[in-house]
């Protein structure tokens, strides 16, 4: 008998060890290379900064005004890597002191800093960097025959789900979904198009301001915050408050694909004098663009991402995803130059220290960077030209092993 048993348990083990062999066994996931690279202190940039250091100091000042606000452990993306927020803060307070000093050149920085660029090999080692600006609109707080274009506070129905709260490993923070309730259900948000031509949310009670003209409400949206000027002179601004959670698509590519504008010299002020030498077409061609921002009243401005105040030529916006907020970044990239009448002449290069401040919904990808131009109309004139290759450089402090 125990013969038998045995005979049947080596049995049963072998078909055990032939099914097992028959599974599919999970296949380990080499580890991923980071995007970044450290450079080598002979490979520094010159470093040369092109602008005024005097507003270098309050840009710094204000991502240390984020990072006092949030826990020292949070942790942000440079590429594959995490940062934390204290290391940050950290590598700003040093810089700060050899800013002091005057001491920024390559051979001084490279003994307390490390640096990194974006791996050539990664495809997005040139990256590309634009431009975006702050406009002064004019505005009214109720609608009239002229002022009859709305701009939104965030509407009651619309729901945020962070997706981090629910699963901290499948998704990153700062992961979220937005849409609105439906019997019980969770749908996305309205469009642009159900928005702005099919009046969806005219009954939300959730208006700031009234515009003139759907162009310029459109091109706020894509700006994130504005000033509204009225009529008895009084200036407002309004900063961005959230938006519909639909994708942002480019409404210059969407006019060079139909044929309707050439690849060549394609720029914000060539869009917007299309579409107002064209209002026929201005519904379809903004409701291209499904992404819609919602607005809020600021008394300081303009407000990015971190909600502190930006700095002109100083802010910049990249994607969350790769770049950790709040950092020291060095900006190499090109420039359109301005002639003393005013006239464009051509380019020059461009390369200063800038802080990752901000945000946007077209701003996606590793090398992606847009740089905040300012106020107004010479500003609108800068971003509305800024489309060049360019480099970003991350300063960490280094650690201490």
């Amino acid at each position: 008998m125990m013969a038998r048993r045995r005979r049947i348990g080596w049995v049963c083990w072998i078909w055990v060890l032939l099914l097992w062999s028959c599974v599919p066994q999970p296949v380990k996931e080499p580890p991923r290379e980071s995007r970044f690279e450290l450079i080598h202190p002979n490979d520094w940039p010159v470093l040369h900064d092109d602008m005024k250091l005097a507003l270098l100091q309050p840009a710094i000042e204000k991502s240390l005004l984020y990072f006092q606000r949030i826990p020292a452990d949070r942790t942000f993306p440079l590429g594959d890597a995490q940062i934390s927020a204290s290391h940050l803060k950290e590598t700003l307070l040093l810089f700060l002191e050899h800013l002091a000093t005057g001491r920024l050149d390559p051979a001084s920085l490279s003994q307390s800093f490390d640096l990194y660029g974006i791996r050539p090999d990664t495809g997005d080692g040139g990256g590309l960097v634009t431009g975006y600006y702050e406009p002064i609109l004019d505005g009214s707080l109720r609608p009239d025959v002229m002022f009859r274009y709305p701009l939104y506070s965030v509407p009651p129905d619309l729901v945020t789900i962070d997706l981090h709260a629910f699963d901290p490993e499948k998704f990153p923070a700062g992961e979220r979904w937005v849409g609105r309730l439906q019997e019980k259900r969770v749908v996305p948000y309205f469009t642009r198009l159900e928005i702005d031509g099919m009046g969806k949310i005219e009954g939300s009670d959730c208006h700031l301001a009234w515009l003139k003209d759907p162009v310029d409400a459109f091109f706020l949206h894509i700006q994130g915050s504005g000033v509204i000027r009225l009529a008895d002179g009084n200036h407002h601004r309004v900063g961005y408050a959230g938006a519909n959670g639909r994708p942002y698509r480019s409404v210059g590519k969407h006019l060079i694909e139909r044929g309707l504008l050439p690849a060549e010299g394609i720029s914000m002020q060539v869009i917007r004098d299309f579409l107002k030498a064209h209002p026929e077409l201005q519904d379809e061609v903004l409701g291209h663009n499904e992404s819609y921002v919602f607005f809020r009243w600021v008394e300081q401005g303009p407000v990015g991402s971190l909600n502190v105040v930006l700095t002109e030529g100083r802010s910049i916006a990249t994607d969350p995803k790769y770049q950790p907020r709040g950092a020291l970044a060095f900006l190499e990239t090109t420039s359109p130059r301005i002639s003393q009448e005013g006239e464009w002449v051509g380019t020059e290069p461009m390369s200063r220290w800038v802080l990752n401040q901000d945000t946007g919904g077209a701003i996606k990808g590793l090398g992606r960077v847009d740089l905040f131009c300012g106020t107004g109309e010479s500003a609108e004139w800068l971003a509305g030209r800024m489309k060049y290759p360019g480099r970003t450089y991350f300063l960490l402090k280094k650690q201490a092993h």
